[in-house]
């Protein structure tokens, strides 16, 4: 059976589950018969878009989500590295933080990077960023940032002359697009994965100023003068949620991770 280092190392019945919340090396000193693992690793969320003015932002996209089974590895060192969620926007800036990369690599493999997450925009920028998952967009006809295929999915588009910000994207659904009749912004829906040996949603889309985040795990929008936005999941690479009218900062994307899984015994 395999035996290796890195990471915070767990058991789940005959697996071995190393998780990296940062930089670091997953080394193979014994390669079991199988000479497989299954991944995964997901990227860091993007901010919430900040409001300049009096205009609502929109949600961060999600980080990139790549998941894996039976992945041929050899006895060497892998380099892991996990990217952080874009920072929160300050109070009336308009600016837009992505999140990092997430990867694997190796010269015996072809590299394996989730893309990180698309920042929500302001009014003031236009349309959202492009990522893992895209960039929900503040009031105004913007569109939303586009997803990476088979990582995650677009931010939600704007809606003209209502005032709240649309959803950032998600591993598992877009960002909801604004429109006066239905003016709340929720980020796409992350996915879940049990690699650890407890089912989680990851990679969910922040929301937009006004509303909530893709399966609570994306950060929520502000509303108005009465609440601030919230940030992302920790270690989830989910997207932060937007603020509005220059009150408080946006929430910050949740930070990547990568987890690492196989049998050892």
């Amino acid at each position: 059976y395999t035996v290796a280092t890195g990471g915070t190392i767990t058991t789940d019945g005959d697996y071995k589950v190393h998780k990296f919340t940062g930089d670091g090396t997953f080394e193979i000193t014994t390669l079991g018969a199988d000479a497989v693992i299954e991944y995964l690793v997901v990227a860091g969320g993007g901010s919430g878009g900040g409001a300049p003015g009096t205009y609502a932002g929109g949600g961060g996209g999600a980080g990139g989500y790549l998941a894996a089974t039976g992945f041929a590895v050899t006895a060497v060192s892998y380099d892991i590295d996990v990217g952080a969620g874009g920072a929160a926007v300050a109070v009336g800036s308009a600016t837009l933080n992505d999140g990092g990369n997430s990867h694997i690599s190796h010269a015996s493999i072809t590299d394996i990077v989730a893309i990180g997450g698309g920042a929500g925009s302001p009014k003031t920028v236009g349309d959202g960023q492009d990522g893992g998952s895209g960039g929900g967009v503040g009031w105004g006809t913007h569109t939303g940032g586009s997803g990476t295929v088979g990582q995650g999915n677009d931010g939600g588009d704007g809606g003209g002359g209502c005032t709240s910000g649309s959803g950032g994207g998600g591993a598992g659904g877009a960002g909801d697009d604004v429109d006066c009749g239905d003016p709340y912004g929720e980020g796409g829906i992350g996915l879940q994965n049990d690699i650890t040996g407890t089912n989680l949603y990851y990679a969910g889309g922040g929301g937009g100023a006004y509303t909530a985040g893709g399966s609570s795990i994306g950060g929520t929008g502000s509303s108005g003068n009465t609440s601030g936005a919230t940030a992302g999941a920790v270690n989830t690479g989910s997207g932060g949620g937007a603020t509005v009218e220059s009150t408080f900062a946006s929430g910050a994307g949740g930070s990547g991770v990568v987890i690492i899984r196989y049998q050892f015994q």
